[in-house]
């Protein structure tokens, strides 16, 4: 139920020779998702009331899946460049605290945490023998020279306290084969593989081994995707009128703004209805007054994009 020996092999060769990371086939799980390896890991993990912090802005699945194991989800607010309040995080520690998520390059701001971030979040972390949850999916679409650290490699204290959760649906734009994994400590690995046999079992054969071809083969199947990526990434920064707010992003393929401080229901319906240009509303990710929009479309589609955009500041001045 752990997934084939083949794909965890690759897994573990992949932890180590990317990420330098050393885990055992024996220590990952192969699930139906990220998603799915996310949900196992919070079933393994919480007791009732438990509480595990999600700095905003968060995935919208976060909170509710915590929910649905009996978790509660406590917000930490982000700081002038969005990421985490590292003092606010500190005032939301107490004896229930069991977890933080950490996303890293994020899903909706694309901000990536530095090393001297990641080391300072660790050893908080660590100070209060508290597990990070290390949502690892965008590691690979990443800008400007920027470089993926992951919370397990900042010492082996750190490493024991950490469950890496990866997945090939945005490196190898893979989402409807469903593989997604996580690599931890044996027993939160064995809880995971428990619980997963009981409930889905492992992933499709046919998918694991399109994922073992993928995750050997690595760059050579992402590295054009990345760069054209970035040429979007680019086109939107350069040609957005500058009344539109956003952190830069520099990983994920999102750009997640602000316009006139609107909230975002109100925003993403004029956007809608006025320039039939549809944006997930901030208000699911913790932010009420921005909205989402993915580059993970063609240059003339963000052409259109950028051209509404601008129709809809003037007319809005």
């Amino acid at each position: 139920s752990a997934g084939i020996l083949e794909l965890r092999e690759a897994i573990s060769e992949k932890l180590e020779k990317e990420n330098g990371l050393s885990y055992s086939s024996s220590q990952i799980v192969v699930s139906n998702g990220a998603k799915h390896s996310l949900y196992n890991i919070f079933l393994s993990i919480l007791n009732p009331g438990d509480e595990v912090i999600i700095p905003a802005p968060y995935w919208v699945s976060y909170p509710e899946m915590v929910r649905l194991a009996g978790g509660v989800p406590v917000f930490c607010r982000w700081d002038e460049n969005f990421k985490i309040d590292m003092e606010y995080l500190q005032s939301l520690i107490n004896k229930k605290t069991k977890a933080l998520i950490l996303n890293t390059p994020a899903n909706p701001t694309g901000i990536v945490y530095d090393k001297a971030e990641i080391e300072d979040i660790a050893n908080l972390l660590i100070k209060n023998n508290i597990l990070c949850i290390s949502d690892e999916v965008y590691e690979k679409i990443i800008y400007n020279g920027k470089k993926h650290i992951s919370i397990a490699t900042c010492s082996p204290e750190m490493k024991k306290l950490t469950v890496v959760v990866n997945a090939v649906s945005k490196t190898f734009a893979m989402t409807g084969w469903r593989i997604g994994y996580i690599a931890a400590e044996k027993d939160i690995a064995d809880a995971i593989s428990k619980i997963q046999g009981q409930t889905t079992s492992a992933p499709s054969t046919i998918a694991q081994k399109a994922s073992v071809i993928a995750i050997r083969q690595g760059k050579t199947l992402y590295s054009c995707m990345v760069k054209e990526f970035q040429r979007r990434r680019d086109y939107l920064l350069n040609n957005l009128p500058k009344e539109i707010y956003y952190p830069k992003p520099m990983g994920a393929f999102y750009l997640f703004f602000n316009y006139k401080d609107m909230d975002s229901i109100t925003l993403s319906k004029r956007l809608l209805e006025e320039k039939f240009m549809a944006v997930v509303p901030g208000a699911e990710f913790g932010a009420d007054k921005f909205v989402r929009i993915s580059y993970a479309t063609s240059m003339g589609n963000l052409e259109i994009v950028v051209e509404r955009l601008k129709e809809f500041v003037e007319e809005s001045l």
